[in-house]
């Protein structure tokens, strides 16, 4: 039997070896060295050999090598304007949360916000350009900034206009969702994990005829960059590109106030299981475009705009047990191991259980059948016990007290609501060899970094074999060595080493996200990289007297606030972090924050507000001024430029300070002059 297995274990991996040095000859070089007919046949026998022994697709899987040519395979094109994700909600009061930021970003009082309601998809986002009506350019999101241009692809959707005429803009840029329906994916899904891996690796074929193969769709949601602008209105702009040929989703509607918002909600909700498509929540915009001019966006999403998350899916199974996770940040993550189920088209194995506080209220143990949840790409998590069904000899599950490092965790007080954090963490830092290798595996990931090659479980052997143990390492690795590795050949450490070499160069907001701050996302990480502009002034952070200053500043940008502060200062106060960091700026070429505007009204000025505006909100007129090239800055000294001061209850201390300074001072009808000429 054992000899069975092995043989079944050994054709496998032999199928796989070969489809992959096939997709080299055809993707790579354009030279197939078998035909389509043969490949096809290898392919099915590998997809049956896993249909049969499900072991051997958790370990490696035939799907994970179809349809996709490397990302380099294709042209990468910037977008006219940046593809933004958007911000969640997940309850009523997440909206009312919204719509009031919405009332006190535009200084509205009393009146209503007209919004325009859509489904949120769960396909591949992509963007269609047209010159004068002809289609040119279709690209995929890529990280937001550039896409790859995937237009031949594109084309093969049966529905989709290639040529628009009548009043048609100069340039029009339209933004859509590409998916494949449920009843068509019933038809490929033996060679796909699920409608939207089907989709992505569709559009991804180098070869279109392929493309052309797999029945897509698409629903057109938005725009880019219109020339001239012919709307005013969301609803309007997706009347006339209905009018103009393109699908659009026909529960899209219009609404107004959180009444309408929870009733369309609840009732596509209910609709979601009978519809053709996945989609997994509703995005509201708002309806007004000018109103959405005025209200922007930040480095990562726009804020007339967010996503409003359906309830997850649910399934039932049994903790077979509970392990310990430390985290980059040193979070003590409890993980239950459970049988495997499927949620949402997803097969799980683990469940989160959060924190030692949730696993008491609900009284979670090693053996217990439980409800698991989960939404989106979230990681599930434990919804509920069925007590009834627990065995009598269970024993409650004991939180241990210490790290996996052996240290001693703590619960710290959150500087804001003056509560104890439910999470336990470990306070070591790198100290701490399991938050040591859990940040090495942040610095690589796609978000940061993005190295190829250096995934979790190469990150896990280089570590156990010393070959990296702190993030400068990676640029400094002993190829020798890995070469002397089993399954490491000549290929292999070469495609690493490109990767590695890439990566040595770095924008400065990919650098600050991926030195893994607390608090610090990759949105914060954009607003930082604007603030600080270049790494030798991002680089006085390390010095506390300097570092102080700055800290003053980064109050006033908007989207940072005390937590992230508190994270800054707190990241910087540790030598061993500072060390790390200046090791790790050694070994790379890091790009300066790109201003995008440079022709701007205040471009290269530093502005500081005081007081409150009469038309708008301080938080629009400081959007306003970085928009047009400004850096805000939180206090008087002698590098501002410009204080502004509003009409309403202006700081006269400020205001003096600024005198003695001789900095210039204009007050709030000068500043609209000047945005208005």
């Amino acid at each position: 039997m054992k000899d069975k297995y092995r043989n079944i274990y050994n054709r496998h991996k032999k199928i796989l070896e070969d489809l992959k040095k096939h997709n080299n000859f055809y993707f790579k070089d354009d030279n197939p060295q078998i035909s389509d007919a043969e490949y096809d046949k290898l392919k099915k026998e590998a997809l049956n050999l896993e249909k049969k022994n499900p072991h051997l697709k958790s370990k490696r899987s035939v799907e994970k090598i179809i349809g996709a040519p490397p990302s380099n395979e294709f042209k990468k094109i910037k977008h006219l304007r940046p593809m933004l994700s958007l911000s969640n909600a997940f309850n009523k009061e997440n909206m009312i949360d919204f719509l009031k930021k919405l009332k006190n970003f535009l200084n509205i009082k009393t009146e209503k916000i007209d919004l325009f309601c859509e489904p949120k998809i769960d396909g591949i986002s992509a963007t269609l350009i047209y010159e004068k009506g002809i289609l040119n350019k279709g690209l995929s999101r890529g990280d937001g900034i550039t896409g790859e241009d995937i237009l031949q692809n594109i084309k093969t959707i049966s529905k989709l206009p290639k040529i628009i005429k009548g009043d048609v803009p100069k340039i029009l840029e339209v933004r859509c969702e590409i998916y494949i329906g449920k009843n068509d994916f019933k038809l490929i899904e033996e060679d796909f994990a699920n409608p939207r891996n089907a989709a992505g690796g569709s559009l991804r074929q180098k070869d279109p005829r392929e493309t052309a193969k797999i029945p897509l769709k698409y629903f057109a949601y938005g725009f880019g960059m219109i020339e001239p602008m012919k709307f005013k209105t969301q609803l309007d702009f997706l009347k006339k590109i209905s009018e103009w040929g393109f699908s659009i989703n026909p529960l899209s509607k219009k609404i107004n106030g959180i009444e309408e918002i929870e009733q369309i909600h609840k009732k596509i909700d209910n609709l979601r299981s009978s519809l053709d498509y996945d989609i997994d929540g509703l995005v509201y915009k708002v309806n007004d475009l000018n109103l959405q001019k005025r209200l922007g966006n930040t480095s990562n999403s726009p804020r007339w705009a967010i996503a409003y998350k359906f309830s997850a899916e649910k399934a039932v199974t049994q903790i077979k047990k509970i392990t310990i996770q430390v985290g980059r940040t040193g979070a003590i993550t409890p993980v239950a191991k459970v049988e495997p189920v499927t949620v949402g088209g997803v097969v799980v194995s683990n469940a989160t259980l959060h924190n030692e506080d949730e696993i008491e209220r609900k009284d979670i143990r090693e053996g217990d059948v439980i409800q698991i949840q989960r939404a989106g790409d979230v990681i599930p998590q434990v919804v509920s016990v069925d007590t009834t069904k627990r065995k009598k000899e269970s024993e409650k599950f004991i939180f241990p007290k210490k790290c996996l490092c052996g240290a001693i965790t703590k619960k710290e007080v959150s500087k804001n609501t003056k509560k104890r954090d439910a999470v336990r963490r470990c306070l070591r830092g790198y100290d701490c060899r399991f938050i040591a290798k859990e940040k090495l595996k942040h610095v690589v990931s796609k978000e940061a970094f993005n190295i190829d090659g250096l995934g979790k479980k190469v990150i896990d052997q280089f570590w156990e074999l010393k070959f990296i143990k702190e993030p400068s390492d990676i640029f400094q690795l002993d190829y020798n060595k890995i070469k002397k590795l089993e399954g490491w050949g000549d290929l292999s450490i070469e495609n690493l080493r490109k990767a590695i070499n890439k990566s040595k160069t770095v924008n400065l907001d990919k650098f600050i996200y991926s030195i893994g701050i607390r608090h610090i996302g990759q949105e914060n990480a954009k607003i930082l990289s604007s603030f600080f502009i270049t790494i030798k002034e991002f680089s006085n952070l390390f010095e506390y007297k300097k570092r102080e200053n700055i800290l003053k500043n980064l109050g006033e940008l908007d989207g940072i606030g005390e937590t992230q502060i508190e994270a800054v200062n707190n990241f910087f106060n540790n030598d061993k972090n500072v060390l790390i960091t200046k090791n790790l700026i050694d070994q790379l070429k890091i790009n300066d924050h790109l201003i995008i505007n440079t022709d701007g009204k205040f471009s290269n000025k530093k502005l500081m507000f005081t007081g409150g505006f009469e038309n708008m909100s301080r938080s629009e007129a400081k959007a306003i001024a970085e928009n047009n090239g400004a850096k805000v800055l939180g206090s008087i000294s002698k590098k501002l430029d410009i204080l502004v001061v509003g009409n309403t209850k202006p700081t006269k201390r400020k205001i003096n300070q600024a005198k003695e300074l001789k900095i210039k001072i204009i007050t709030e009808n000068e500043w609209s002059k000047i945005l208005n000429s």
